[in-house]
């Protein structure tokens, strides 16, 4: 859910908000809140354009001029919508040996809920919840040709 492309960085850590249905409205909101530069995709972009979820989004990214960095989606479909465990950390990037050490250690003692492997946008991703209970999101963008 986490892709990389125009980053400019080699790592950078911000939250990301799952949503249950209205991320579109809810980032659109943010950017109100705090200006910046919204970028949108959603499910029908990256492969699922016969999903009744095909408008919903799959990844949205506020980057704002103060620095900040907002990301959000809406949850994928078939999983269920748990306000209050709605937001995860995310650890995004290039720098591969740094973020799978990251990786490494975050899921060790952990639940792996997403497997680290190369997903449908190209990048490798995963999740866990750490042993403390923690949300973690790591993508390692892959060189845009």
């Amino acid at each position: 859910y986490v892709p990389t492309e125009g980053c400019g960085v080699s790592s950078r850590l911000n939250p990301y908000i799952s949503f249950a249905g209205n991320a579109r409205e809810a980032m659109e909101y943010y950017q109100n809140v705090f200006g910046g530069t919204l970028t949108v995709n959603t499910y029908g972009e990256f492969g699922a354009a016969d999903s009744p979820a095909a408008d919903q989004v799959m990844h949205g990214m506020l980057e704002t001029d103060r620095g900040f960095t907002l990301m959000g989606a809406d949850n994928p479909p078939g999983t269920e919508h748990q306000p209050g465990q709605n937001i995860a950390m995310s650890l995004t990037g290039d720098d591969a040996a740094d973020l799978r050490g990251y990786w490494d250690q975050l899921s060790d003692g952990g639940t792996v809920t997403v497997p680290f492997e190369k997903q449908m946008w190209g990048d490798e991703f995963g999740q866990c919840v750490d042993r403390f209970g923690i949300i973690w999101m790591v993508n390692i963008g892959q060189p845009q040709s």
